[in-house]
């Protein structure tokens, strides 16, 4: 079924209505749903679409040549094959002349890999043929940084040529909770801890009734799909998956700086940042700065999609009781009391998305948000704020919103309030502040009384999911 992706499919068909000449780009990182969004959108629609192969320029003519005359003969079993790309381009535009035709090149990367020369034959054809037929071009990949550098990128041969772009990602918590209606909003939270939001893995972790026992069968089984996805993934993508999967262990075990990284993985603290460069790339790794006064020193790193950082945070090290199928005998004692800890940060995550997308913040604009860390001189140790967003108030003047939040099962007391109160004035110096405290299991009636008289916003993971489902920037239902 196809969910969540109204706003991008309502986009292209406005597109399509234009009747003009279209070049719109579609990227995301694998898995993403991009090709489930294409499909939907060309349903009952003219279209030559071709899937990019990893292999020679030759084998991808000859599947351009099959896709384009599946086109015009649905019922053929035979097919000509066109002599050059040129060709089949110039066919493509006396097809697209006088109606209106889509052209999706999936997996653009592996085209452009195979015949270097694609993109200045493309931004030709565009240049002197396209622009005068009717045809919608779609261009889609999962390769990031080719897509953002040789198709979007002014060094491209294409700079300029694309008429829209539509960057597609994860699901949030609350789009991730339509796959599963019936779960609780704790069982909803670790899918979408699990899965990252990528509708793929939220399909194959297939989870009915209990989360465990869909860890059981489609994870922690070496014959499930998802048991080697990540590994896969970086061998489909890079030439060497090995040192690229020491360095996500590194980080899933804790390391969060470069010479910690590099210490772990036993290479150049320069060679590890390369490295890592490239996972950031893939949207694997996330770079990130405190919000605010933020310096190179301060710099740390963490595995940003949320399936990797839950496979390297739990396979691994259980490999042999997988193997042996023993995992379901002791998956209470060795997984099952560390998902919370692993929560944790999926649930800050949870709460930045809930801010930004869903709260009705009436008597402000949130302008940024983040989180933050550094000194507290006068207890002389390294303090971490959750929740740091600069606002705009009603009146006009700026100010900061400071949060925290709490997945664990004790209720939240009013000493977390106070502990805000301290580090805000670590943080922000006497700047006005906001308060907003996240807990999963609620607060005690000393919290509430503080916000009853306006002291403090608080928010449970009820709160959060809310009464049904709604897209980014949409009012909370």
């Amino acid at each position: 079924m196809f969910y969540c992706r109204e706003k991008e499919l309502e986009k292209m068909n406005q597109w399509y209505e234009s009747d003009a000449f279209e070049c719109i780009i579609v990227y995301g990182r694998r898995r993403v749903g991009k090709t489930a969004l294409i499909n939907a959108f060309c349903q009952d629609k003219p279209v030559i679409y071709f899937s990019a192969l990893q292999a020679t320029a030759n084998k991808n003519l000859s599947a351009l040549s099959q896709a384009i005359h599946v086109c015009k003969e649905p019922e053929a079993d035979t097919f000509p094959l066109y002599q050059s790309f040129d060709d089949a381009l110039r066919e493509i535009s006396r097809l697209s002349r006088d109606r209106r035709l889509i052209f999706v090149i999936d997996e653009y990367p592996y085209l452009a890999k195979a015949e270097e020369a694609i993109s200045s034959l493309l931004q030709h054809t565009i240049d002197h043929d396209w622009g005068g037929t009717k045809l919608y071009l779609i261009l889609c990949g999962s390769s990031m940084s080719f897509m953002e550098k040789q198709v979007l990128g002014e060094a491209s041969p294409l700079y300029g040529r694309r008429t829209g772009q539509l960057r597609l990602e994860p699901l949030t918590y609350r789009e991730t909770a339509l796959f599963c209606p019936n779960l609780s909003p704790e069982q909803s939270a670790l899918v979408y801890g699990i899965t990252g939001g990528i509708p793929h893995y939220i399909n194959k972790l297939n989870v009915r009734d209990s989360v465990d026992e869909a860890l059981m069968e489609n994870l922690f089984d070496r014959a499930s799909y998802l048991y080697e996805e990540p590994e896969n993934l970086l061998k489909q993508e890079l030439r060497e998956p090995a040192l690229y999967s020491d360095i996500l262990s590194a980080i899933a075990e804790g390391a969060s700086k470069i010479s910690e990284i590099a210490s772990q993985c036993k290479i150049d603290a320069a060679v590890c940042a390369k490295y890592l460069t490239v996972l950031i790339e893939l949207g694997i790794v996330k770079k990130e700065r405190p919000l605010a006064k933020a310096t190179s020193k301060k710099t740390i790193y963490s595995i940003g999609d949320s399936f990797f950082r839950f496979w390297y945070r739990f396979v691994p090290k259980h490999t042999a009781l997988i193997a042996s199928g023993r995992i379901r005998q002791v998956y209470g004692k060795v997984i099952k009391p560390y998902l919370p800890e692993f929560m944790g940060l999926v649930f800050e995550r949870m709460c930045h998305d809930y801010l930004l997308y869903y709260a009705n913040n009436a008597s402000y604009e949130l302008l940024s948000l983040g989180r933050w860390w550094g000194n507290d001189p006068s207890e002389k140790k390294e303090i971490e704020i959750d929740i740091v967003g600069e606002i705009l108030e009603a009146s006009g003047e700026t100010s900061y919103l400071i949060g925290s939040c709490k997945y664990r099962n004790t209720k939240t007391g009013r000493d977390e309030l106070d502990r805000l109160r301290h580090y805000a004035t670590v943080f922000a110096g006497g700047k006005n502040c906001r308060y907003v405290i996240f807990s999963k299991a609620g607060f005690t009636q000393g919290l509430r009384a503080s916000s009853q008289a306006g002291e403090v916003v608080l928010a449970t993971l009820e709160d959060m999911m809310g009464a049904g489902a709604c897209r980014p920037g949409e009012p909370v239902k």
